[in-house]
């Protein structure tokens, strides 16, 4: 989408940015578990509030149930609002469908921006092309890094998953697997499927894929279980999200197995378990830092036309790699729910 054909409420304009010195609150912050309590929780320095007008942003995610990686996206969101003077509205469906209601719910609400994840770009293309026809600013984060651009979103802040994957891959060859599975726990999701690719294509071993259920832990387990126990010749599971390293790892105790799990994506029990050695390593694309990026870059258009990476090029938020070398200087802040 061109620039210049955006709507002219779209387009740069001289506003000014004005900020007072004031400690960090997120009592302005609307959403589910907002408040002092959100505040606590994310022990973020403070960093001076807004005293530009209220704005109302929409959040909207394609979080499963009990995906605790998007409780870290949505602390940093909340952070960002909270420092902003800023409304937030989270809502997420791993459903793309019902995900595109919820932009549509958001533009029917006349919200002042929205921020968008795209793991399934063609069923959010509609909603977001009534977005920018109302007039609201949308930005992308974690996925949807091949498809912002032509959706015609301002920014992107998130993680190139193939870079990703293929670096995943060059680890794997260092540790001395020679023939591991990669589990995805959503089919249709173009980000899932682009971190086993770029494991395929840099790994020196056997890459096989696994699909499972990722809204059903239980049966999760039992599909790792059952194919380490078909196939004892597999020596390591690649989970592409912390919740599924850990089940991976209840997994292989059950399957009487010897393969070793290594994972995308932090929670603090990941932390925990690198700490212990039951994890090999994991890649962080620092989610924290996504929601807190995408709701701050709407405050900053709005109020001063500012565009991250001049609206041509994403912002990258990772890969980086945690493993025994470095975790420590993570876990603090993956125990308070950041990292």
């Amino acid at each position: 989408m061109d620039r210049s054909s955006r709507p002219r409420s779209r387009r740069l304009a001289p506003f000014v940015a004005v900020a007072a010195a004031a400690a960090l609150t997120l009592a302005g912050c609307s959403s589910g578990s907002g408040g002092k309590k959100a505040e606590e929780e994310a022990a973020n320095p403070a960093a001076g509030k807004a005293g530009t007008p209220r704005m109302t942003v929409a959040l909207v995610t394609h979080q499963a149930p009990g995906d605790t990686f998007w409780d870290t996206v949505r602390k940093g969101a909340e952070a960002a609002a909270a420092k902003d003077n800023i409304k937030l509205i989270y809502s997420a469906d791993p459903n793309a469908g019902n995900q595109a209601n919820y932009v549509q719910n958001a533009i029917d609400q006349k919200v002042d921006g929205i921020a968008v994840t795209l793991a399934k770009p063609d069923a959010m293309k509609g909603a977001i092309a009534k977005a920018e026809q109302a007039g609201i600013p949308v930005v992308g984060l974690n996925s949807g890094l091949s498809d912002w651009k032509k959706l015609g979103l301002l920014e992107f802040f998130g993680q190139d998953e193939s870079v990703a994957g293929e670096a995943f891959g060059n680890k794997l060859n260092t540790t001395g697997a020679k023939k591991i599975v990669c589990v995805i726990q959503e089919q249709g999701n173009v980000g899932l499927t682009q971190r086993c690719d770029g494991v395929k294509k840099t790994f020196k071993g056997t890459t096989e894929t696994l699909y499972v259920n990722g809204t059903d832990m239980p049966s999760v387990k039992s599909t790792i279980t059952a194919k380490l126990k078909q196939d004892d010749s597999v020596d390591t599971v690649v989970t592409l999200g912390a919740p599924f390293a850990l089940t991976a790892v209840q997994a292989v105790g059950d399957a009487g197995s010897k393969a070793k799990v290594a994972t995308f994506d932090l929670n603090k029990e990941l932390v925990k378990a690198v700490q212990k050695g039951t994890i090999e390593f994991a890649v962080d694309q620092q989610p924290y830092l996504q929601g807190y990026l995408a709701v701050d870059s709407l405050w900053l258009y709005k109020n001063n036309g500012n565009y991250s990476g001049g609206g041509e090029q994403a912002v990258l938020t990772g890969p980086a790699f945690v493993d025994k070398s470095n975790v420590d200087k993570v876990a603090g802040f993956a125990a308070k729910g950041t990292r």
